[in-house]
Formats: C-alpha cells, sequence, structure tokens
C-alpha cells in the first residue's frame, strides 16, 4: 500500500493495516521456514510496508496530542 493511501486512513484504519501486514509478514516467514516460499523478495516488501505504516501511525498519533 502506498503512503498516499496509508496517510488517507485513519488512526485506526493505519494500525488494522500494522496488524494486517504483520500477519502476513508471519506467515511469509512460516513458508521461508518450510521452504514453501517462491520469491523470498516478499519478505523485504512487507517488512518495509510495516515500517512504512509504523511511521505514519506514529505521525498521525503525533499530531494528534499536540
Amino acid at each position: 500500500m502506498k503512503s498516499t493511501e496509508l496517510r488517507a486512513k485513519d488512526t485506526a484504519g493505519v494500525t488494522e493495516e500494522v496488524k494486517s501486514l504483520q500477519k502476513a509478514h508471519f506467515n511469509l516467514r512460516m513458508q521461508k521456514a518450510t521452504q514453501q516460499l517462491n520469491n523470498t523478495a516478499q519478505l523485504r516488501v512487507t517488512r518495509r510496508s510495516i515500517a512504512r505504516a509504523k511511521t505514519i501511525l506514529a505521525e498521525k498519533l503525533a499530531t494528534t496530542k499536540e
């Protein structure tokens, strides 16, 4: 998901997105452990997507506290 799409969501929506990305990353890690994962680059993509979503979530939380 692009950062512009994440910024359009509210705090609860971004939190749900982080949770779903973490679940997807866990599933990819399990596939890698059982050697069922063909495209290992997906791990990197999901990890960076999680970081992107967490950064936007922190920005949103910082602006609401001010």
